[in-house]
Order: C-alpha cells, then sequence, then structure tokens
C-alpha cells in the first residue's frame, strides 16, 4: 500500500535528485523507496535468513535455467574465454540469460 510522506530537504539537495532521476528514467519516489529499503537491509544483515531489495525480489524467478545448468563451468568458460565477468548480474547478461 502507498503512503504519502512529506519531507523537509535543503533546495540544492531536491535539485539534485530531480536531475538525478531524470536521467536515470526512475521516480523521485521511487529511489528514496529504494533507498529506505536499501537501509532496511543493512539492518538486517544480522539475520539468518537472506533479505533482498524489492527491485531482487520482483526479478527473482524469471529466468529459467535447465536442471542440469552448471554455473561454475559456465562462468569458468568465460573467464578462460577472456572475458572479465565482475559480478553475477554482467555474468548472466553476459552469457545471455538475461
Amino acid at each position: 500500500m502507498d503512503t504519502k510522506l512529506t519531507l523537509k530537504l535543503n533546495q540544492d539537495s531536491i535539485l539534485q535528485a530531480k536531475n538525478y532521476v531524470a536521467e536515470k528514467g526512475i521516480s523521485l519516489s521511487k529511489l528514496v523507496e529504494n533507498f529506505f529499503d536499501s537501509i532496511s537491509l543493512q539492518s538486517a544483515e544480522m539475520s539468518t535468513t537472506p533479505q533482498y531489495s524489492a527491485l531482487v525480489q520482483e526479478l527473482a524467478g524469471i529466468i529459467t535455467l535447465p536442471t542440469d545448468f552448471d554455473e561454475k563451468r559456465e562462468y569458468a568458460g568465460y573467464k578462460t574465454a577472456g572475458i572479465i565477468v565482475q559480478t553475477p548480474e554482467t555474468f548472466l547478461i553476459a552469457s545471455g540469460l538475461v
């Protein structure tokens, strides 16, 4: 459920935030929501249950891999081919899985 929130901020900060969201193509509300989600995730780090951002939760399950898919073998193949993969997300993109 969405709820309205009023914030009192420095005018320069507001202008910078508006410029940032315009470049990124997202709303200011979404930026603030993502920030709040990220700080709540940081406080939940002590939890044994993994916590994911709203974006990750939204994207979870959209990729279906074959049951015999071997991530380590695929990753090793990219490393030996000279392709630099820095994160799991870039691996998925580089492998054409996203």
